[in-house]
C-alpha cells in the first residue's frame, strides 16, 4: 500500500515539471502526506492540464457518506476497471499525484521500522491516481483521489509487497488522455517502476505520527534499518 509521501517540491518546479499552468492555490510543501489530508494534483480535461488541492481518500460520487474515502487511500490495480468505487473514474477522471517520494514499513524484531523512497536524483515524480467529486449536502463539492498500487519491484519488495504505481514521464500524458478510456491500454501504463530509479533508507518513527511534519523527517537514519536485514 501507500499511507504516506512527501510532496516537498516548490510549486514553480512541479508546474514545470508537470505543464499546468500558475493559479492561486492552498500549497505548502508537505513531507508528510497522510490519508484526510490535501495534496496537489493534475488533473486534465477539455481545457487541458489543471493543478487543484484534493483530500486524500476517494470519496465516490454516489457514496452515501463522507466517511468512505477513509476505506479509498489506495485501489489495487488489479480489476480496478470492474470495482463500483474505481470504474468511472479509472474510465473517466485519472490523475497524476506529485510525489518526491513515499514510505513503507519493515517488520524487525523492534518494531516497524519505517523507510523513506525517493528517485535517486531526487526528481519529482508522478504517482497514478483517479479522483472523483462527491456532491457536498450543503452544496459544493469535495473532490478527493487515490493512489494506485502494483506489485513491488525488487527494491520495494524488501519492504512491502506493494508499492505505488510510478508512472513513466513519457507515459503521463497517455495516463491523463481523456480521450483514452481502454482498460487494456491504461493497464499496461500501470506497473512496479525499474528497481534503478529508486533507493531507500531507513527514517525516524517520528513520521508514524501524522502530526509530525519537517525535513528532517526524510533524513536517513543510522542504526538498525539494513533494507535487506529482513525480520530479526
Amino acid at each position: 500500500m501507500c499511507g504516506r509521501f512527501s510532496q516537498v517540491s516548490g510549486l514553480d518546479q512541479l508546474q514545470d515539471r508537470f505543464d499546468f499552468p500558475a493559479a492561486h492555490m492552498n500549497y505548502a510543501p508537505r513531507y508528510n502526506l497522510s490519508p484526510g489530508q490535501e495534496a496537489l494534483a493534475v488533473t486534465s480535461g477539455e481545457q487541458g492540464r489543471r493543478g487543484g488541492m484534493l483530500r486524500w481518500g476517494l470519496v465516490p460520487h454516489w457514496a452515501q457518506e463522507e466517511s468512505a474515502g477513509y476505506k479509498m487511500i489506495n485501489a489495487r490495480a488489479e480489476g480496478i476497471e470492474a470495482k463500483p468505487s474505481f470504474r468511472r473514474p479509472f474510465r473517466r477522471s485519472r490523475c497524476l499525484v506529485p510525489a518526491d517520494g513515499f514510505f513503507e514499513w519493515a517488520p524487525r524484531s523492534e518494531g516497524k521500522q519505517p523507510f523513506f523512497l525517493a528517485r535517486k536524483d531526487r526528481q519529482p515524480f508522478a504517482l497514478a491516481g483517479l479522483w472523483d467529486a462527491w456532491p457536498r449536502p450543503e452544496g459544493g463539492q469535495l473532490k478527493t483521489f487515490t493512489i494506485i498500487t502494483v506489485a513491488a519491484n525488487r527494491l520495494v519488495k524488501a519492504i512491502h509487497e506493494r508499492m505505488p504505481a510510478i508512472l513513466a514521464p513519457e507515459d503521463e500524458a497517455a495516463w491523463l488522455d481523456p480521450g483514452q478510456s481502454d482498460p487494456a491500454a491504461l493497464h499496461e501504463l500501470l506497473r512496479p517502476c525499474p528497481d534503478e530509479w529508486l533507493e531507500a533508507f531507513p527514517v525516524s518513527p517520528r513520521v508514524n505520527s501524522p502530526a509530525q511534519e519537517g525535513p528532517e523527517l526524510i533524513e536517513p537514519q543510522k542504526g538498525p534499518g539494513d533494507l535487506f536485514a529482513g525480520p530479526g
